[in-house]
């Protein structure tokens, strides 16, 4: 018998994931790229939702269609040992050492570092930091009051006071567009697209699932068929909201040049538009905009950490792992914000091109005969690719780590494969990877547990 389920329900679940996701990554990057994009505002929009929407999206629909209880299980389907690698390899990525510590940096960066003596930056950074941990620290300790915490009090309070800067703008508009930049003059849905990787949202899609079915069981929904349906109508929920905010937040990057100027990143420029509308009280809106929407996102990412490691390692309690993350989080984030997106981007060219081909594997799944061998095949393939993005993009940010066998290997990548020079050359070999999977004898995946009455 199914339970009806009520619209408050998907709103609230809706409203906590798109709290969890929507972090201060979220603001600075499209703003950004609507200042480069100018006139080509809609084909760099489109091709950003696509990635920064779509695919976290799709990381929802995965699970709800798939009835996996967790990454580990869903990634398992390529093989156990695969499973245990790759979500670790995920939840420390979008968790301690890059994501989390992030939440911090960035408040810090655009709220309070422009108002703070240089030669003391280090020791107010420290300061700020350990008070930001110690409240996501105490908000993580109940994961079960976690809709109440994100979806009932932190994202309407960060929403208010985000659409009163987005209000203004629109009402009082600063401008009008100017001509496009860089590789949004030729290339800006690509560039666009390629932007959204930075939102690393889709690698929280596959984070945060366990904690949207936990939220959903925790409504009293049991039957399987129930929590499919809810998951993917609190993700639709989401991703609408987010599709708003971020045509609003472009479309003020957008109009924004001829009144603040062109500026170096995204934070910069919501300080410039803040301070243009509100004057000195814009430095505090947009403080209090830019806090909570790191705290809320902290919060969810700490969560979603310490109960993966939890059931991987149930001999270290949940509050020990909240404990450990929040304390190394704490010590990344003193690195700097400039070190921290320098060592991340080289990462997420490995796990990103992987995780969308596991999505697209799990909504596919049955029409690939849930065969093993295309999930093995089609990673492996895959990795052959983003394992030398990964390279190439650690050697920009180290000069000194290159290898000629690898230099080599890149240079016929980028001669004979096509799609590699805009950075989606992984494309023809996962399908290559399919296509061979399915020739191959193989065994099914096990069916997901959650799918078992």
């Amino acid at each position: 018998m199914q339970q009806k389920v009520s619209f408050s329900t998907y709103a609230v679940v809706g409203t906590m994931l798109f709290g969890m996701f929507f972090g201060a990554g979220n603001l600075i990057f499209p703003i950004h790229m609507g200042q480069l994009a100018g006139t080509n505002f809609w084909p760099a929009l489109i091709g950003f939702l696509i990635t920064a929407i779509g695919l976290p999206f799709l990381g929802i629909f995965a699970f709800g269609l798939s009835g996996s209880s967790g990454l580990r299980e869903l990634a398992g389907r390529v093989h156990p040992v695969f499973g245990v690698i790759f979500s670790v390899a995920l939840y420390l990525t979008i968790g301690p050492f890059f994501a989390i510590p992030r939440t911090a940096t960035v408040p810090f960066v655009i709220g309070f570092e422009p108002h703070i003596n240089a030669a003391h930056t280090s020791i107010y950074l420290g300061i700020f930091s350990f008070i930001f941990f110690a409240i996501v620290f105490y908000f993580s300790l109940n994961p079960a009051k976690i809709v109440d915490i994100i979806g009932k009090y932190l994202t309407p309070a960060f929403l208010l006071f985000l659409f009163i800067l987005i209000a203004i703008a629109i009402f009082k508009p600063m401008g009008t567009f100017t001509n496009p930049s860089g590789d949004y003059t030729d290339l800006a849905f690509i560039t666009g697209f390629k932007e959204g990787y930075n939102t690393m949202d889709a690698l929280a899609s596959l984070a945060f699932g366990i904690v949207v079915i936990q939220a959903i069981k925790g409504f009293g929904i049991t039957n399987k068929k129930d929590i499919a349906k809810a998951t993917m109508k609190s993700g639709v929920f989401a991703m609408l909201l987010m599709v708003v905010i971020y045509g609003l937040i472009t479309y003020m990057g957008a109009s924004s040049v001829q009144a603040v100027g062109t500026q170096e990143n995204g934070g910069l420029i919501f300080a410039a538009v803040a301070q243009h509308y509100f004057g000195s009280f814009g430095n505090i809106l947009l403080a209090i905009i830019i806090v909570l929407a790191c705290l809320k996102t902290s919060i969810g990412l700490i969560i979603s950490c310490s109960e993966f490691f939890n059931q991987l390692y149930p001999k270290i309690s949940y509050r020990s792992f909240v404990i450990i993350f929040c304390l190394v989080s704490f010590t990344v984030a003193n690195f700097g914000l400039t070190n921290i997106i320098k060592f991340a981007i080289p990462v997420l060219m490995l796990l990103y091109p992987l995780a969308i081909v596991l999505i697209l594997l799990a909504i596919f799944s049955s029409l690939l005969k849930n065969k093993r061998s295309v999930y093995t095949a089609a990673m492996l393939f895959t990795f052959a690719i983003s394992f030398f993005d990964c390279y190439n993009a650690l050697v920009d940010s180290l000069p000194g780590s290159s290898f000629a066998i690898f230099d080599s290997i890149l240079a016929f990548y980028s001669e004979y494969l096509p799609l590699y020079d805009i950075g989606l050359g992984w494309i023809l070999p996962a399908l290559a990877g399919i296509v061979i999977g399915l020739i191959m004898k193989s065994e099914k995946v096990p069916s997901p547990s959650c799918q078992q009455r």
